[in-house]
């Protein structure tokens, strides 16, 4: 299978839809499990930030301060990496590590070794372990003092039996409930279900707010890196795509009407010369240079429907598509669900994906059977092209599919071939219609 996505940039790995919902019973344990560790990660941070960077202004005067604070730029990324990996794991939320700055191509050892201190994201990573202390504190309080509760208000019940009768007043006549060990047992259990009852909803709130920091200070950048390189992605896409079309209609229209015209020239200007002597003979070569005409009007038509296809602008796409199918040399279901308002870019590129589709499936898959799908799912069009025939079809560069993949790309788009050898092929492209 080879998958292709505008996102050229994966900077870390996607969660799975299985690894972003838990089990009902595992998500507070997970919240809760976040909030107790983010401490112990925090404090060390905290310290050692608070050293170095003390150290290293006190020492700037000396030069002796500028490896100290890319020492401590460096011990600042390791906790980052930390805590990213923990959203990942605990939070389950997606945590993208950023690309860090690493020097030009040329610097030496001593540059890329004092590159951190250039780089916006370490001071990010420093100023994340001086304010999560403060943060993983809170969460941490809010994490036992709410286990605690559910814990003591849950037990009281049994353990309350050994407690010794004073005359301290307990706190349900403290509220004015009454006294007596009975009393006091039914208020610790009230409170304890409702402690127990909010539990993952509070763990939550405070795992929420604890990553929220994480992320806004550790991961923003390397979503904007990841957009970049999809834009730089799509733009490059862009243009190879738009460079392709114009060398293959330049190619096309050489070895196509460019011949027949010429050939057309030829004729008339013989015909021309025998309208005199030999008027027959000119009426036949008139009729052949009528039928080269006739043929590169055909050609014509056929090379203006790779540039803007008359039916897609005048009928919209469904009507385009279904005349396609009815086009196509092999038999073709097409099942064409609801469209809405598509983007013009998004109905050119999905038109050329299924006209370049089943035109390969005419033309190499040997197929006895084809299907085309289109679909309006959220924000994204889906288009596929299902076929019964050999397989092996590809993206690779000389393949007819490496258009396609650049102009779905330069839509914006995710381009899909599954095509194992012997069969069937899938062709499916997602594009973006937001």
């Amino acid at each position: 299978m080879t998958r292709t996505t505008a996102d050229t940039v994966l900077l870390e790995p996607r969660l799975s839809a299985e690894q972003g919902r838990p089990t009902w019973w595992r998500r507070p344990l997970l919240d809760s499990g976040y909030n107790l560790t983010a401490l112990l990660l925090a404090l060390p941070a905290f310290v050692l930030m608070v050293v170095g960077l003390a150290l290293g202004a006190a020492l700037l005067i000396t030069l002796l301060g500028v490896p100290v604070l890319a020492l401590t730029a460096y011990v600042a990324r390791g906790f980052a990496h930390a805590e990213r990996t923990r959203i990942r794991s605990l939070v389950t939320a997606d945590a993208p590590r950023p690309r860090y700055h690493r020097g030009r191509e040329g610097d030496g050892w001593l540059r890329r070794a004092f590159a951190p201190l250039a780089d916006p994201q370490s001071w990010l990573d420093i100023l994340w372990c001086l304010i999560s202390f403060v943060t993983s504190l809170v969460a941490f309080v809010i994490t036992v003092v709410w286990w605690a509760a559910v814990a003591q208000g849950l037990t009281y019940w049994f353990w309350q039996r050994w407690l010794p009768d004073g005359d301290d007043q307990g706190l349900a006549e403290l509220i004015g409930l009454g006294d007596g060990r009975l009393t006091e047992s039914i208020l610790m259990l009230a409170i304890g279900i409702v402690a127990l009852l909010t539990l993952p909803a509070v763990m939550r709130v405070v795992a929420l707010a604890q990553a929220g920091l994480g992320k806004l200070l550790l991961c923003s950048r390397a979503e904007l890196q990841a957009e970049v390189a999809h834009l730089h992605g799509t733009r490059d896409a862009a243009r190879a795509a738009e460079a392709g079309s114009l060398r293959r209609l330049e190619r096309d229209i050489h070895d196509g009407p460019q011949q027949r015209l010429v050939r057309l020239t030829m004729d008339l200007g013989r015909a021309r010369k025998q309208i005199d002597q030999d008027p027959d003979l000119a009426r036949t070569t008139i009729e052949q240079a009528l039928a080269h005409a006739r043929e590169t009007v055909d050609e014509l038509r056929s090379l203006s429907r790779g540039i803007a296809p008359p039916i897609l602008v005048d009928k919209g796409l469904a009507v385009a598509l279904m005349e396609l199918a009815e086009r196509s040399a092999v038999p073709v279901d097409t099942r064409i669900g609801e469209l809405g308002q598509v983007p013009p870019h998004a109905e050119t590129a999905a038109y050329f994906l299924a006209s370049e589709a089943l035109t390969n499936v005419a033309k190499h898959s040997r197929a006895s059977q084809a299907t085309l799908t289109a679909e309006r799912r959220g924000g994204q069009l889906v288009v596929e092209v299902h076929d019964n025939g050999v397989g092996g079809a590809a993206t690779a560069k000389g393949h007819g599919l490496a258009g396609l993949d650049q102009r779905i790309r330069a839509a914006d788009g995710t381009f899909t071939v599954d095509s194992p050898i012997g069969g069937p092929t899938r062709i499916r492209a997602e594009i973006a219609c937001g």
